[in-house]
This record gives structure tokens, C-alpha cells and sequence, in this order.
């Protein structure tokens, strides 16, 4: 039954071509225009790491001025002190820890034709990568001892080892940053992140890192962060001056195993919050934090307003092309009353010609639905090539392939819901009179 009343339904729009056309494109404009938007929205907002998101935790401490709050609604700074950072990760009482910080370093590739460039990095510890899980084309991380011991080795990013091996593995060569020769140990493979969720703090959607070495042999160097840095009083002259301050500028991540761990870690923070009051530091009231990485990007607002504001306006656009598609199936059902009313006499019921009619409106959304994706995928190209930031979540993915089809079809079903109850409702006798 369903085959015949599919087969009525391509008839009547065949019939109607100019029509037909004019309700396929409302719906695939509509559909683009909200579809485009959404897989924005669902990307930025998207859990980056959902098999251990729950485990990993941004440290926040509030070493800010006791005369004013770092936030007006008293949230502690989004980084903290270097003096801190080291003292936890002295500690060691998380599972794993990494605290990190920004980095750009001139590059002199061995190679002659390649002029000397400009190379952004990340400085951090060796738990970095099985926290975050980087996959390694070659070789892999440095260890403990070599984070002790200020090794000066180096994991270079699939593109900067292309760019200066031609992705050859280059594991125990040599590359030259600044003056000084480091060994790599590891080059990374393609990390498609949609945000660079650990650092936050310098924008979610920014170039990937190039390269990643120790924290420490970094600080041993006198490397300064080229992220942010904010400071409420003076840090006084010199490195060590500088390292000593309250200025915060290092990002510092757990991974705490489960809910005891994460309380345990908590209580640790306080004492040590605690103990550094008792040499006249950190003047607010205790308000220590310990954010796993959906509520990090909620706090940071990884998905900004301006895109919750366009999808909204996207969905209103999506209902004017549906208001518009009921005009037309209205008129469209309108002028086969007299089929209708012939139908209804000869037997049909009102349930068998509301069926034809919304199997009809749903041929209409499914063809719909299908421009409304590819004209989706060049609204996506388009938002790559004019907003560079959003880049790496302007992509579908099949969660959203298969959105934007039911989105049409439902769409169009609810459309011709109501010229379809109209049309079920022709009276026989009065057409017969006609």
C-alpha cells in the first residue's frame, strides 16, 4: 500500500514541477541555513575527550588581590603562578599532572633552501601525553628522568617534521630552535582536535602546537610564555624575580582516577592554599577549583554567543521556508479537490487520502533534505574560508548527516500536516455538484 501511495505522490509532483521545485529549494534553504549553523554549535560545544573527560581536571588557585576579585562574579584566575605549578607538581599527588605553558621559538632548519621561521609550541611535562592521547607516527614522549634532568628533546608536530624532514622519521635527530640543538624523540601523527581544549586560555580554536619540550628545560633556558600573563602588582626585575611573582601564566591539568581521588586532590589544594596564607600569600578567601573538561570549556564559553544567536536566527529562517511550504501545499491540494471529492466517492476513506497526501510531503522533504546537505557542505566550506577559527569544527560528521535528513522530512511532514487534514475533509457531494 505504502509502494502505491509513494507512487501517487511522484505523479502529483511530476504534474507540478514548477511547484514541486519551488517547495524542495524552501526546504533545502532552510535546512542549509540551520544545519550550517548547528554542526557549528554541536562541534564547538562537544565533548573533545568523552572516554576520560571526567577524569582530567583544570587547577585554578586564587592568588589574586585581596581589594578586588581576578572575575567580577569572583572566579579565581584561569592560570596560575609558576611558583605553584612547580610546588604541585613537586608534590605529585595527582594520578598524572602537566602543567604547561605557550611557546614561540625562531627555527634554523639544517636544510639551506628553507629560510629561518617562526614556530609556535607548547612547554610541558611527559604525563601531557597520556593525559590527552596524541597519537605518535613516530618514536614517542620523553620520560620522568628526562624531565628531571632538563633533557633538551623535542616532539615536533606532523606538519613542522614535514616541513623540515619531509615527514621522514627524524626521531634522534637534531633541530635547532633558538640557538640551541634539541633531539627529537617523538613526532606526532594527525590529532584532528576540534578545540585545543587544554589551553583554553589562548584561544579554543587557534593553530595546533608545532612542537612540545619539557617545562623544565624550557625554564632552565629562560624560555618566557608568549600566552597570557597577568600580573596584579609588580614582579620586580630579573627571570628569578619573575618565576617568584604572582603573576599567573602556567596551565596546570590532573587526572585524578575517580570521584576519592579528585576529593583527596581537593583537600590537598586547600592545605597547600593553607600553608602559603601562612607566609602571607594568597589574600582572598579560599576558593580553590578543580574543573573537568566540559565544565572548563563551559566556563571558559568555548561556544560563543554569536553562534548560539545565528543558529537561533537560522531555525526562525528554517520556520518562514516551512510557513512558505504550507502556502504552497495548501494551494497545491486546493486545486485537486475535485480528484479528491471523485476519490472519496468512489470509496476512499479519509484516512487512505491523508496518507497519500503526507507520504506526498515527505517525497517533498526528503528531496528536500538531501540539497538542503550539500548546499549544508558549501555553507561549511564558506565558514572555513571566512572564519578561520572555526576551522576544525565546520566539518559533518554522520551524526549531523543524518540530523539534516530527518530535520527535512520531519520538517516537511509537519508542513503538510495541515493541508493535508484540509484535504481529507473535501466533501464528495459538493464536488460532485461542481
Amino acid at each position: 500500500m505504502f509502494a502505491y501511495y509513494l507512487q501517487l505522490g511522484l505523479r502529483s509532483l511530476r504534474r507540478n514541477p514548477i511547484l514541486t521545485a519551488l517547495m524542495v529549494v524552501g526546504i533545502a534553504l532552510g535546512i542549509a541555513a540551520s544545519m550550517t549553523t548547528l554542526t557549528v554549535l554541536h562541534l564547538m560545544g562537544s565533548d573533545p575527550i568523552p572516554w576520560k573527560s571526567s577524569k582530567l581536571h583544570y587547577v585554578q588557585l586564587d592568588n589574586w588581590s585581596a581589594d578586588q576579585p581576578y572575575y567580577d562574579d569572583g572566579r579565581p584566575p584561569d592560570q596560575v603562578t609558576y611558583r605553584d605549578a612547580t610546588a604541585l607538581m613537586q608534590a605529585g599527588k595527582a594520578d598524572k599532572q602537566a602543567a604547561m605553558f605557550k611557546l614561540a621559538l625562531p627555527v634554523q632548519p639544517e636544510n639551506k633552501e628553507l629560510k629561518p621561521f617562526r614556530s609556535l609550541g607548547r612547554v610541558t611535562y611527559a604525563d601531557f601525553f597520556s593525559m590527552f592521547e596524541p597519537r605518535f607516527k613516530y618514536g614517542g614522549a620523553w620520560n620522568h628522568d628526562q624531565d628531571a634532568s632538563h633533557a633538551r628533546v623535542i616532539v615536533l608536530g606532523k606538519e613542522l617534521n614535514e616541513k623540515l624532514f619531509g615527514g621522514q622519521d627524524s626521531t634522534g635527530k637534531s633541530v635547532r630552535m633558538d640557538g640551541i640543538d634539541y633531539s627529537v624523540v617523538g613526532v606526532l601523527d594527525n590529532w584532528n582536535l576540534r578545540s585545543r581544549y587544554y589551553d583554553l586560555t589562548n584561544g579554543a580554536f587557534t593553530d595546533p602546537d608545532e612542537f612540545f619540550m619539557p617545562f623544565t628545560t624550557a625554564t632552565d633556558l629562560k624560555q618566557r610564555s608568549v600566552g597570557n600573563n597577568s600580573c596584579w602588582k609588580t614582579s620586580g626585575d630579573g627571570w628569578d624575580a619573575y618565576l617568584d611573582s604572582d603573576c599567573v601564566w602556567i596551565q596546570m591539568w590532573v587526572e585524578l582516577d575517580s570521584p576519592a581521588r579528585l576529593a583527596e586532590y581537593h583537600s590537598f589544594l586547600d592545605n597547600y592554599v593553607g600553608e602559603q596564607k601562612k607566609l602571607g600569600r594568597f589574600p582572598r578567601p579560599l576558593n580553590n577549583r578543580l574543573l573537568n573538561v566540559t565544565e572548563w570549556m563551559a566556563d571558559q564559553k568555548v561556544v560563543s554567543r554569536d553562534v548560539e544567536v545565528q543558529t537561533g536566527l537560522a531555525f526562525a529562517f528554517l520556520i518562514v521556508c516551512l510557513v512558505n511550504t504550507i502556502g504552497l501545499l495548501l494551494a497545491k491540494f486546493t486545486r485537486k479537490a475535485g480528484e479528491i471529492g471523485l476519490r472519496r466517492a468512489l470509496g476512499a476513506s479519509r484516512r487512505e487520502v491523508f496518507t497519500q497526501f503526507l507520504i506526498e510531503s515527505g517525497v517533498v522533504g526528503l528531496t528536500g533534505g538531501f540539497l538542503g546537505l550539500l548546499l549544508t557542505g558549501l555553507g561549511l566550506v564558506a565558514v572555513r574560508a571566512l572564519y578561520a577559527d572555526y576551522k576544525t569544527v565546520a566539518h559533518l560528521d554522520w551524526t549531523m548527516v543524518a540530523m539534516t535528513i530527518v530535520l527535512a522530512v520531519v520538517s516537511a511532514l509537519l508542513a503538510g500536516l495541515y493541508p493535508t487534514w484540509r484535504a481529507c475533509h473535501v466533501q464528495p457531494a459538493a464536488q460532485l455538484k461542481m
